[in-house]
């Protein structure tokens, strides 16, 4: 009786173990994912910067200027 007992707290552990790694797996996964979309952001912006930039030095058309901004959305 005593090893039955052993064996289910042993499992419990193990799945506790699991679960926790699951956990900061999600975690880390979530906080990844949030800086790259918050980095994708940022360049987006600094696309628009540089269109801008070109635009009024010259170097494309409105139309370009236009189509370029609405592909970067």
């Amino acid at each position: 009786m005593h090893m039955m007992h052993y064996g289910y707290y042993g499992f419990m552990a193990g799945f506790g173990l699991l679960w926790s790694i699951l956990f900061w797996a999600l975690l880390i996964w979530l906080i990844v994912w949030l800086v790259r979309r918050g980095g994708a952001m940022h360049s987006t912006e600094g696309a628009v910067e540089i269109l801008k930039e070109r635009y009024a030095k010259g170097e494309i058309t409105k139309k370009q200027y236009d189509d370029m901004k609405k592909d970067l959305g």
